[in-house]
């Protein structure tokens, strides 16, 4: 098997210095060739300034004008902010089903939304043209409301929300939506606390969808994924999830040695069997001969091909990362659908760091998607920092990007 980079060109195009755009593409039917494309545009790290979706009917040759998004507006208690995360096709209703995060901020810190996100969705049954009602997810239960949706999740206190593009919905075979996520801990006062002391503090989990009456979902949340504060000092972010073969649940997660560089920077897994319930320790993601691969903290996706294969996009180093850099080369690999470790021999380069470009360079921030007309895989990133100058305020500004992976 062979995996090779084909193309790279713009595809979003920065509307102006020191803005950067960021997005993802996703199909809206369960066959088809219907898209829906989203793309936010930043100028300061975790905030979208204004975000924008288009619809295309010929797997993307033509795009309608964009539809702006509101993801800011003023609020009584602060600013209310949302990040927009995509979506999925349903392959039960054929109906399309949109995340997202959202919090009111009262300084307009993002860090703020550690204490105050929270997940909302919507459906649509008409290829994401027109939504439903915006829907808080709330766990079943009489015990929960819009101040405690989930089992160990108080506004104010603490959060839920979506870890990046990446960490995309999936569909288990008898009906049931698997949403990954990630949750700030409460320490013994009862409030957000972090006991790693890197930037932040999350565990993952998996939220567990079913249909309810119309298009109203009804959701749970499984046993927490939590990480060793004294190997990965942000716990486990931004996880990814696909189903195995056997049926078991894999889950890749970003680590980090933020504030503690001498621990290794790993990605790590755990494995579910029971449907995304309850799920293994997690541990340092291997090779087929258990070496872990050293890995920033960044976002990684695992992306199921019609082929049968597994595949997982993101960033591998050479040596021992810093917290979240270096974050390039950008890599893909394929899954052993036995083990779920990383194949080392299948591992390719997408993109890296040119020898005129900055250290501070991302690769990173991305979606991925197989074309179902080409089977190709195709990757939205940005490459923001790419012209940083040393001791200067950080430049936002990039284009967002189309990477063509073919598979032989």
């Amino acid at each position: 098997m062979s995996l090779k980079m084909v193309s790279r060109e713009i595809w979003v195009p920065s509307p102006g210095p020191g803005v950067a755009v960021s997005g993802s593409c996703h199909y809206t039917q369960p066959t088809g060739l219907n898209l829906i494309s989203y793309h936010s545009c930043q100028t300061r790290s975790d905030t979208a300034d204004r975000a924008y979706r288009r619809f295309s009917s010929d797997n993307g040759r033509t795009w309608s004008a964009p539809v702006a998004i509101v993801t800011g507006e003023s609020h009584p208690r602060g600013m209310l902010r949302r990040h927009l995360r995509g979506g999925m096709a349903d392959p039960v209703s054929g109906w399309y089903v949109h995340l997202w995060t959202e919090g009111v901020l009262p300084s307009d810190d993002p860090l703020e939304g550690l204490r105050q996100w929270q997940l909302f969705y919507a459906v649509s049954q008409d290829q994401g043209r027109t939504f439903g009602p915006p829907r808080l997810i709330i766990h079943s239960g009489s015990e929960y409301n819009e101040d405690h949706p989930l089992p160990g999740v108080w506004r104010g206190r603490n959060s839920v929300m979506l870890g990046d593009m990446t960490c995309e919905m999936i569909s288990l075979p008898d009906g049931t939506i698997l949403a990954p996520c990630q949750i700030t801990p409460v320490g013994p006062d009862g409030n957000y606390y972090n006991p790693g002391g890197g930037y932040t503090y999350h565990y993952a989990a998996v939220l567990r969808g079913r249909w309810g009456r119309g298009d109203q979902l009804e959701w749970t949340i499984s046993q927490p994924v939590e990480g060793d504060p004294e190997r990965t000092t942000r716990g486990m972010v931004e996880p990814t999830i696909a189903r195995l073969p056997d049926g078991r649940i894999l889950m890749v997660m970003r680590g980090s040695n933020d504030a503690k560089p001498h621990l290794p920077g790993y990605k790590w897994m755990a494995l579910s069997s029971d449907a995304g319930r309850t799920w293994t320790r997690p541990q340092p993601w291997t090779d087929e001969a258990g070496r872990p691969y050293f890995s920033p903290s960044s976002c990684s996706q695992l992306l199921p091909h019609s082929s049968g294969r597994l595949f997982w996009l993101g960033n591998i180093c050479e040596t021992n990362p810093q917290g979240n850099g270096p974050r390039y080369p950008m890599m893909i690999g394929e899954v052993d659908p036995s083990s779920g470790c990383l194949m080392r021999n299948t591992l390719a380069v997408i993109d890296r760091r040119a020898p005129d470009e900055s250290p501070q360079l991302f690769l990173s921030n991305f979606h991925a998607r197989e074309d179902r007309e080409t089977g190709e895989i195709r990757q939205c990133m940005w490459r923001p920092f790419a012209r940083q100058v040393e001791d200067q305020p950080l430049d936002w500004t990039t284009h967002l990007y189309d990477y063509r992976i073919s598979i032989k």
